[in-house]
């Protein structure tokens, strides 16, 4: 049967039953026949409209039983009672505490190279991409002709950890580390210079070199 023949004007379509498959009713010549269209599941094809209810006697009994005994409540009672008496899957934070993924993103921290030297060039590649506008930094020449920063300041109260200035980073300067207990009781707490980023990079150095490590296969 062509398409044509099926979605013709002259053609009457409708669902049939609960399964949603549509049915074309035949001429007035073969009155009584219907011949199955196509099923909704079928590749390109999605039945949208309300179907009409399957009036099979399995089907009306389970209507009339979830109707008059609350099935639907026992059934979410159930399920409660279970985690009720279930061992509670939760942790005692702050003594435990779950794991973190390695993309975790965190606190931020400025990471030097095993020498001791500062990573960051100060291309302000990072400072350039945020799209908080939270990075402030400002550069200059050293003697030896490298480019080092002289300030390099995150609001972290504008920061949306989007994790974009360590993307950015050509050298894994600024990382966002694993720590996530930083809260403070004032604004100016939150305000990150360059020290204390640096200390940031010091205290988690061996964790965050883990995480890069760990993900390097996805970078």
């Amino acid at each position: 049967m062509s398409l044509a023949k099926v979605f013709s004007v002259s053609a009457r379509v409708r669902p049939y039953g609960s399964t949603g498959m549509l049915v074309r009713y035949a001429s007035a010549g073969q009155e009584g026949k219907v011949s199955k269209v196509y099923p909704p599941t079928s590749p390109g094809y999605k039945y949208v409209n309300a179907e009409d209810p399957d009036m099979s006697m399995r089907e009306m009994t389970n209507r009339a039983a979830t109707t008059l005994f609350w099935t639907e409540l026992a059934r979410g009672f159930a399920v409660t009672l279970a985690h009720i008496f279930k061992e509670p899957a939760t942790i005692n934070y702050p003594f435990e505490k779950g794991p973190l993924s390695p993309r975790f993103r965190g606190e931020h921290a400025l990471r030097r190279y095993p020498s001791g030297e500062e990573r960051c060039i100060a291309c302000k590649l990072c400072e350039a991409i945020c799209p908080a506008q939270a990075i402030t930094i400002e550069a200059e020449e050293r003697r030896d002709g490298s480019r080092r920063t002289t300030r390099y300041d995150i609001d972290m109260t504008k920061c949306i950890y989007c994790g974009f200035c360590q993307e950015a980073c050509p050298v894994d300067a600024i990382v966002e580390g694993p720590n996530f207990e930083f809260s403070t009781e004032t604004h100016e707490e939150l305000l990150y210079n360059k020290e204390k980023l640096l200390s940031n990079g010091d205290k988690w150095e061996s964790e965050i070199a883990s995480n890069i490590r760990a993900d390097h296969l996805y970078r």
